[in-house]
Order: structure tokens, then C-alpha cells, then sequence
């Protein structure tokens, strides 16, 4: 199974997550010269933007681990690239940035950790 394949079977799990917990997906790979979100979601006054890592267990490297500042940076200025083509009202929204870290054998999730405010924009200027 390939990369793209193992994050797509990673993403559709983290959605349902989601959605079983009330949330509404609003948008998926939104994609910008830069930058790509994963997961656009919303509950209530919170706009969440989603990073998903998906892992083979046992890996070396765990996925929020992966979501290095510079990964992080990128998000945020994706983030805003999202909220400016959307015309979203920022002060509307308590905005979050979330990792989920699925971890998968054999092409099977088994596992989704779930970090929310895994970050935010206090060490950036954006």
C-alpha cells in the first residue's frame, strides 16, 4: 500500500472520529502553492484545521513528532489562506489546530490519537 493510499484510508477514519463526536467537515486536502490542510472541521464556535499523521505501529517517528515549527508555520499560513478564500469572519471562531495520529496495520486502523490545540500561532507572525 502506498503513502497516498495509507493517508486517505488515515483521513476517512479521523472524519468519521470526528463526525461520531459532533463535529461537521466542512473541507478536506485544500491545497494552496505552500501548503495543504487536511481536515477542515467546525463544532460549535470552533474552526478546526486538522494535521494527520498516519503511522504503521511500531514506528520510529511518532506522527505529532512530525509536525515539526516549520510543518506547523505552513498549516497556519495555509489556515488563513483558507479563512481569506472563504471571506470567513475570524473573530466568529475560536480557530484550533489539531493533530490526529492514526495508527494502521495491515491497511486497518487501530488506533486515533487525537491532540486538540496541539499548537497555535504565539510562536509565529504570520
Amino acid at each position: 500500500m502506498n503513502r497516498r493510499a495509507i493517508g486517505t484510508i488515515g483521513e476517512s477514519a479521523v472524519c468519521r472520529y470526528l463526525e461520531e463526536r459532533g463535529y461537521t467537515i466542512r473541507d478536506r486536502n485544500f491545497t494552496v502553492r505552500g501548503g495543504e490542510l487536511d481536515i477542515i472541521a467546525e463544532k460549535g464556535e470552533d474552526l478546526c484545521f486538522v494535521e494527520v499523521k498516519s503511522r504503521r505501529a511500531g514506528s520510529q517517528e511518532s506522527g505529532d513528532e512530525a509536525v515539526d515549527t516549520a510543518k506547523q508555520h505552513r498549516i497556519i499560513r495555509t489556515a488563513y489562506r483558507y479563512i481569506e478564500k472563504y471571506d470567513i469572519d475570524e473573530t466568529a471562531w475560536y480557530i484550533r489546530y489539531d493533530i490526529a495520529v492514526v495508527t494502521m496495520w495491515q491497511g486497518e486502523v487501530i488506533d486515533i490519537d487525537y491532540l486538540e490545540n496541539a499548537f497555535d500561532e504565539s510562536d509565529f507572525s504570520l
